[in-house]
């Protein structure tokens, strides 16, 4: 049996599987230590301790008094990040690398917690079929979210931004100027809405994952991005309910540099893009006769385009606006409708304008920038596409000075 074992292996080593070369991993530690102090002039809806913005609150009038009309001051340390990352390691043509990283925005009482923001594996091959594959597993920046608007605060434009890393397995394939991009993707940490509130199993049970195709188009300064995405889940998994949920998501990106000056633009038109935390969901459009539901998704445009110019001393600036436009069908009732619920569900349209301001002093970044946010809160009932009447704006306006030191 030995002298067997011995002559197979010497046939797998004639074959180049032992013979392929060991390059080892270098590791870089890498990081960042910010602190916010934030101002608003009036309640608002924000995670962490209201430091992740996303829209002011909506009128609480008592005696005519609007009891949310207060203004806040609060001080943070909690996105203080933590990263490593491992490159250079090759096995044969298969370069490997990776990244994990950490930060301490999770709550426990009064403390700040570590968290793990992302943990993935690249693997890079040179030549598949004349052009560079790359292959990315773990957890990491969603496809749509990746390129992001030219912004100090936390929340980085979200929700006129799609925000969103999670779990997944993604192709990038280089054809010259162009890449193509796509695989599968599955919700944890920003997760979708439904009967049970935002939950992981609507696509635990739905067993068929998101899904994204796109391609990239780069040349001189410009860069161009399309692509889509498939969001399918189960938001009754209850056995013999044949429930499913389907909503497609476009989106196209442009950006453009020259010099110091770079100009950035996104609009994605979301169905149920609640996941992404865009205020999006959907509702029932059908009963069936089985009992299942049919349902349609509601869609949520949004879009953003900011600048930004300077190396030393930078101006930044950023023009946010999402609008509801109702579902793709009738509902059956407004009460089988699910939104997201970061913020008021009565939102129909908002706006936001950030002027920035940063000083880059070697690797420390102080700036200051101001958000001015407004969103229009609907009243009345909504209709059968789920939309409020007409309603009133209701403005915050926030104050941010961040102090950050990179290593």
């Amino acid at each position: 049996m030995k002298r067997i074992i011995l002559f197979g292996l010497s046939l797998l080593a004639g074959t180049g599987l032992f013979a392929q070369q060991e390059t080892p991993a270098t590791y870089k530690l890498y990081g960042f230590i910010r602190n916010y102090a934030v101002f608003d002039t009036r309640e608002v809806n924000a995670g962490t301790q209201d430091l992740y913005f996303y829209m002011p609150k909506d009128e609480k009038l008592v005696d005519g008094t609007d009891m949310n009309a207060v203004p806040t001051f609060r001080m943070f340390s909690l996105t203080t990040r933590l990263g490593l990352n491992v490159s250079g390691y090759q096995f044969g043509d298969m370069k490997v690398g990776g990244a994990v990283e950490a930060d301490f925005y999770c709550m426990n009482g009064s403390v700040a917690t570590l968290r793990m923001r992302q943990a993935y594996v690249g693997l890079t091959w040179d030549d598949v079929a004349g052009h560079k594959l790359l292959l990315n597993v773990g957890q990491t920046w969603h496809p749509m979210a990746v390129d992001m608007p030219h912004i100090t605060n936390l929340e980085t434009g979200a929700p006129f931004n799609p925000f969103n890393r999670s779990p997944q397995v993604m192709a990038h394939y280089s054809l010259g100027k162009a890449t193509l991009t796509g695989g599968f993707i599955f919700p944890m940490q920003f997760l979708p809405i439904g009967p049970d509130g935002k939950s992981v199993n609507y696509n635990k049970y739905g067993l068929v994952p998101e899904m994204y195709l796109g391609i990239a188009y780069a040349s001189g300064g410009f860069t161009g991005k399309v692509g889509v995405d498939l969001f399918t889940s189960k938001p009754r998994y209850t056995k013999g309910l044949s429930d499913r949920l389907v909503a497609v998501s476009p989106f196209v990106f442009g950006q453009y540099t020259q010099g110091k000056f770079q100009i950035k633009a996104k609009s994605i038109l979301a169905q149920s893009g609640e996941h992404m935390n865009l205020l999006s969901g959907y509702g029932v459009s059908k009963v069936l006769s089985d009992g299942s539901y049919e349902y349609t998704p509601m869609r949520d445009w949004a879009s953003f385009i900011s600048c930004q110019y300077g190396k030393k001393v930078q101006f930044l600036a950023t023009v946010g606006y999402m609008k509801q436009l109702g579902t793709t069908k009738d509902l059956v009732s407004t009460d089988l409708l699910w939104i997201n619920t970061s913020a008021a569900t009565s939102i129909n349209e908002a706006f936001r304008f950030t002027p920035t301001i940063a000083w880059n002093i070697g690797k420390l970044t102080v700036s200051i920038e101001y958000n001015a946010t407004a969103a229009r809160f609907g009243r009345g009932e909504r209709n059968a596409r789920g939309l409020y009447g007409d309603g009133k704006w209701i403005l915050n306006n926030r104050i941010e000075n961040m102090v950050k030191f990179n290593f």
